[in-house]
């Protein structure tokens, strides 16, 4: 694999390499292969345009779907529909490795984590992962396709607002043209 398909964060100490981009598979999905560390993991939250199936290779996955949180082990599958609030977490004390199956497969997600990725490396996010200006996160939650539950749900239309503003002024291209290389 080449290392300009990985990505990696800081922050929550991850990794991310690309194995089959929308591009390659005619937008039928997105293949990523994710190496997570103890304890890391991201917030909950729910996709309209696609759903995203969890598979994990290596180590214990935990992943919450609506109330549920299953125990992923290595073979283990679940997906996460369109519209199911979902999470994916790693309480155990190693490292775990698993692939998300993005379907049908999203250019903006692909996009999304590139730049989140290189805005924590740059030192422009937050303790917890959050891009440090209105603006950087307006156009992630855009390009991710993401969407927030229940009262998240207020800011997030907020948000998208500011996103729409933030494009116009030209941050969309900046970011993908400073951290988009896959």
């Amino acid at each position: 694999m080449s290392e300009s398909r990985t990505i990696y964060n800081p922050i929550q100490k991850d990794y991310v390499t690309f194995l089959e981009t929308t591009e390659e598979t005619n937008g039928k999905y997105t293949l990523v292969d994710v190496i997570l560390a103890a304890g890391g993991g991201n917030g909950i939250h729910y996709h309209k345009a696609y759903e995203e199936r969890f598979e994990c290779i290596e180590g214990e996955l935990k992943v919450q779907v609506g109330k549920v949180i299953h125990t992923l082990y290595p073979g283990d599958v679940i997906t996460a529909k369109s519209y199911d609030l979902h999470r994916f977490f790693n309480e155990s004390n190693e490292s775990c490795r698993f692939t998300v199956t993005i379907n049908p497969g999203c250019r903006g997600f692909e996009e999304s984590l590139q730049i989140a990725y290189g805005l924590a490396r740059d030192g422009k996010c937050t303790k917890k992962g959050i891009p440090s200006t209105l603006d950087h996160l307006a156009i992630l939650l855009t390009l991710s396709e993401s969407n927030l539950p229940g009262w998240q749900s207020v800011l997030e239309k907020g948000l998208r607002w500011v996103g729409k503003k933030a494009e116009k002024k030209g941050v969309k291209a900046e970011l993908q043209k400073q951290y988009v290389t896959i």
